[in-house]
């Protein structure tokens, strides 16, 4: 094996030993669930959500008064700017119950802080613009109190899901049919999340049933290998056969879903895109490079790693 093949596919090793492990009868039941990551700061809710929300309000939507989440992980950081913002019902959509409510009234009283200052977003990450560098500039006039009263509330409704006419609940697994009622979020919303799902396709189209007439998504999809491989994109020189083994029976690794897949899903389960940008690279694998799959696959989806985009509901 040449020695530019061993760098590329010595990593590998240890992915494919765990998705080969799953095909054995029982081993799902003792193998270690997959890890949501370490809790990030206060501070990457606050700005994360300041984000998206800022994206929208400049196109002229108002605060959402009903949020869903895909995927929130450790923590409900960005449900709970939600309710800090004045929606009443918040719902967080998992595959695996990550979070812990105390950890959670933990970053409401933090959150609580950072919105009664209006305090700068703390990081500027991709995408930005003149709006995002300041709060005050779309959150005044906008944003309710954030009250005392307010925030014992959120906290109650953290504890018992419900209270004082808001809802904060944390469902798991987020494909049942019931897990919201249809036509009943304003706002559909993840971070880094659609890069894991299973199938965009009928990801996009629970997200369409649930969301209300004329209700909005907002995603950050990061199309990096998240460190399956040494080169950022570098999951497109895996062979069909060699990745299989890899996905195994996991709920979730990475879909390998280029950005023009999700473009197409979205419109084809009845949204209309309102909103996106691509963040390209030309520092990863070249074309020549990739596995059979990917041999014709569009410069732009061979270069785009990360994408934002929001759409509306037609």
């Amino acid at each position: 094996m040449a020695a530019s093949a061993r760098t590329r596919f010595l990593p590998l090793l240890r992915p494919f030993v765990k998705g080969a492990l799953t095909f054995i009868p029982g081993a799902n039941a003792i193998l270690p669930k997959p890890n949501a990551g370490h809790r990030p700061p206060s501070t990457y809710f606050y700005g994360v959500w300041l984000k998206h929300l800022s994206f929208l309000l400049d196109q002229g939507f108002p605060l959402p008064t009903s949020v869903a989440e895909l995927g929130p992980g450790d923590s409900l950081g960005l449900g709970i700017c939600a309710l800090l913002c004045g929606a009443d019902r918040y719902v967080g959509l998992d595959i695996f119950r990550h979070t812990a409510v105390r950890d959670n009234v933990k970053v409401l009283h933090e959150l609580a802080t950072l919105f009664r200052s209006c305090a700068p977003r703390p990081t500027k990450g991709w995408p930005d613009f003149d709006g995002l560098l300041d709060p005050r500039l779309f959150l005044k006039g906008v944003q309710p109190a954030v009250t005392d009263e307010l925030v014992q509330s959120i906290e109650r409704a953290l504890l018992h899901e419900e209270a004082d006419g808001l809802t904060c609940a944390y469902k798991v697994p987020w494909y049942r049919p019931d897990t919201i009622e249809p036509s009943s979020v304003d706002l559909a919303i993840s971070h880094a999340v659609l890069e894991h799902v299973k199938d965009i396709r009928e990801t996009y189209a629970a997200l369409h049933v649930w969301l209300k007439p004329g209700g909005v998504m907002s995603h950050q999809i990061d199309f990096r290998s998240h460190n399956l491989t040494p080169e950022w994109n570098g999951y497109r020189a895996i062979p069909e056969s060699v990745w299989r083994v890899m996905m195994g029976r996991r709920p979730y690794l990475i879909n390998r879903e280029p950005w023009s897949a999700h473009a197409r899903a979205i419109t084809d389960a009845g949204f209309k895109i309102i909103n996106f940008r691509l963040l390209l690279r030309e520092d990863g694998i070249e074309r020549d490079e990739c596995a059979g799959r990917w041999k014709d696959i569009s410069e732009e989806d061979l270069t785009c790693a990360e994408a934002f985009v929001q759409a509306q509901k037609i």
